[in-house]
């Protein structure tokens, strides 16, 4: 079941790419709000669905409070050094230009195509590597609890579909293909399954109450290091800055009311 949500999470990637490339002029506003939303969204399963249940797990497990803590803040450094290993000039934080496919196909070509390309190649797969703890977090989840595996799944499928829009943009750019934008933005999403498929196999022989309360709190540092190094600062790019707040506040409630 974890797979199953980790491959329909990943798959919501798509869903981003094809608004992108089939519709002429991305709606900015639109988009800071569903960034904000989607910040919104994670930070609240992090604070309020998954450290909680870290630390009833380490209850039962008889373990220290302080763990999911410690858990919590390691998840931000892994978060932190996967990003720091990412050429800065490739590290998803912005989505380029308007959005706008306008400017693309009024000129017909591609200026300085080449270099464009391998950008695009490289942001993508600078997304790929992204989403890959988001998988591990999603088969973690379903260890325990498919609720909150089903919960972390729709936190990561609401914030894969303006991180499709991010990937299939610069491709598209780049290639002047819009199948292979499309092709590209997809396989980006699909590292998830892949992180699911490697969590499953490392972590089934150890788990159990005390490893399921670190994943947890592993987990929600990882999502709340996402939202605020790669979401909000995409949703403040261009200038809407009351519509990302009012997003965070919509995923938030958004997320309290299907919990």
């Amino acid at each position: 079941m974890g797979f199953a949500f980790s491959v329909l999470a990943g798959l919501s990637t798509g869903i981003g790419a094809a608004v992108a490339l089939f519709v002429s002029k991305t709606n900015t506003k639109l988009l800071t709000f569903a960034l904000g939303a989607s910040a919104g969204v994670m930070v609240y399963i992090s604070f309020m669905e998954l450290m909680p249940h870290a630390g009833e797990l380490l209850e039962q497990a008889g373990l220290a409070g302080w763990m999911a803590t410690a858990a919590f803040f390691g998840g931000m450094a892994v978060a932190c050094i996967i990003d720091r290993m990412i050429p800065s000039d490739e590290n998803p934080h912005e989505i380029p230009a308007e959005g706008c496919l306008d400017c693309v196909r009024s000129t017909g070509e591609f200026s300085g195509a080449a270099g464009i390309k391998r950008s695009a190649f490289l942001f993508t797969l600078a997304i790929a590597i992204h989403n890959f703890p988001e998988g591990i977090a999603t088969i973690a989840a379903a260890f325990d609890n498919t609720e909150i595996a089903a919960a972390v799944a729709l936190a990561v499928a609401i914030h894969n579909i303006p991180e499709g829009i991010a990937v299939s943009l610069p491709l598209l750019y780049g290639t002047g293909n819009r199948r292979k934008a499309f092709f590209w933005s997809l396989l980006s999403g699909l590292a998830e399954p892949l992180g699911a498929v490697i969590g499953m196999l490392v972590l089934m022989p150890f788990i159990g109450p005390g490893m399921l309360a670190i994943l947890f709190a592993l987990v929600a540092g990882i999502m709340v290091y996402i939202s605020f190094d790669e979401l909000l600062p995409m949703a403040e790019r261009w200038g809407h800055h009351h519509l990302s707040i009012y997003g965070v506040t919509a995923g938030m409630l958004i997320m309290a009311l299907v919990l």
